[in-house]
């Protein structure tokens, strides 16, 4: 695992570069060189993170070879019944996986860990609930929520009828639209969740406004995912139908999706995966998901997330003290947005910026935002990573007023054009 500092406490990457360059020269050299990146730059994509050495080594394994369409032959609940030989060794981890984060979310929901991203994920969960031309109303991406919420270049704006609910002029989820909208266009599902989002999700409140209505409810926890976990947000489970999710943000686990589901929805959720969505399932993935699942069981997992939520606050508490402008005024979890409307320069311009002087943040779109998505005018930064890496409040702060000379710098460089 890398420090702060960017040393690895480990050998694993190393030997795994050196024996890729052997085989491959080309594809070693620029794994290395991603390697070096990662290892020196401040890491602030709110939506990466780092796995550990055993999670890598399950996604590298024999399992990647197996091939094992459909589920185990012993379930708890779904679908049963594979389509290939020889998958008794994959099916005890797949549902060994499954029961491990029921454990995790304290739940009985069905679970669903074939999912090969949060994308699929919420591909799936959608055609478990409706059919093509249904109203959906949900979070749009210019306010914070993902691609997958109704956005109309993805296959949610295309498939379906996207109602979008509002924020207030301070960045909060504006739930008196929500209530009017679902009154008014009788929606068949609503969606909560957000990939942009700085506060606290009114689960329960969305859930009785959904039922209201006689709408299911559908959770895309992604980016709390890990929160959740380890009680910093407030969870979903038994207020949502369905709760979709990834495993490689705060979860610190492999690249991948999950579905939660109530009891009496499992074989929708399972028929809507596989063979509707996707075919064989990534069983290497799978057994990394299994060990993620471990981990986040750990008394060292609820302090790391804790420890994320105060780095936030005080990363973003930083910027405040420097008269920035942030999206709803603060953060109560992972990220936070900066609102980048005074400057003359866009988000992408201050993305670069960081680039070049080794620090990674994305640009991102902030309610209102008047330029287009490739430009925006803010930036969304996250503590996830580099708490991994041992960043503390100190840390993060000095972060700030790093980016804050990049910014000054960039006010300068602007204003002489």
């Amino acid at each position: 695992m890398l420090d702060k500092t960017g040393k690895d406490s480990s050998n694993y990457n190393a030997e795994n570069i050196r024996l890729i360059q052997e085989a491959s020269p080309f594809v070693g050299q620029w794994i290395e060189k991603e390697y070096e990146r990662q290892k020196n730059n401040v890491e602030l994509i709110a939506s990466e993170n780092y796995c550990s050495d055993a999670i890598l080594a399950a996604c590298g394994s024999c399992l990647s070879w197996k091939y094992a369409e459909g589920y185990p032959y012993e379930r708890n609940s779904g679908n049963k019944g594979r389509y290939y030989g020889g998958t008794e060794n994959v099916d005890q981890i797949e549902e060994y996986c499954c029961e491990q984060w029921r454990k995790v979310f304290h739940t009985d929901y069905h679970v669903n860990v074939q999912p090969h991203s949060g994308s699929q994920a919420n591909f799936a969960a959608y055609r478990a609930l409706i059919r093509p031309g249904d109203t959906v109303l949900a979070m749009s991406l210019d306010n914070g929520g993902h691609l997958t919420h109704g956005s109309s270049v993805n296959f949610s704006g295309k498939l379906y009828n996207m109602v979008f609910y509002d924020v207030d002029e301070n960045g909060y989820i504006d739930m008196e639209d929500v209530r009017k909208k679902a009154k008014k266009y009788r929606p068949n599902l609503i969606v909560a969740g957000a990939s942009a989002y700085s506060r606290i999700i009114p689960f329960e409140e969305f859930a009785e406004i959904a039922k209201k209505v006689g709408a299911y409810f559908m959770v895309d926890m992604a980016h709390i995912a890990g929160l959740v976990a380890a009680g910093e947000h407030p969870t979903p489970f038994g207020y949502a139908d369905i709760v979709t999710t990834t495993t490689h943000k705060t979860l610190r686990g492999p690249r991948g999706g999950m579905i939660f589901g109530r009891p009496e929805l499992a074989k929708k959720i399972d028929s809507a995966v596989f063979p509707y969505a996707q075919g064989g399932p990534l069983e290497h993935i799978i057994a990394g998901k299994a060990i993620c699942a471990e981990e986040a069981q750990q008394p060292a997992y609820r302090e790391y997330i804790h420890q994320v939520v105060l780095n936030c606050r005080a990363f973003c508490d930083e910027f405040l003290k420097m008269g920035y402008t942030v999206v709803t005024g603060g953060t109560d979890n992972h990220l936070f947005l900066l609102d980048l409307r005074d400057h003359r320069f866009s988000g992408n311009d201050l993305q670069k910026a960081c680039d070049e002087a080794g620090i990674t943040l994305n640009k991102n779109a902030v309610p209102n935002d008047p330029r287009p998505p490739k430009e925006t005018s803010g930036v969304r930064v996250g503590t996830a990573a580099m708490t991994t890496r041992g960043f503390l409040e100190e840390d993060f702060r000095e972060v700030a007023r790093r980016i804050d000379r990049i910014v000054k710098k960039l006010d300068e460089e602007f204003e002489e054009k």
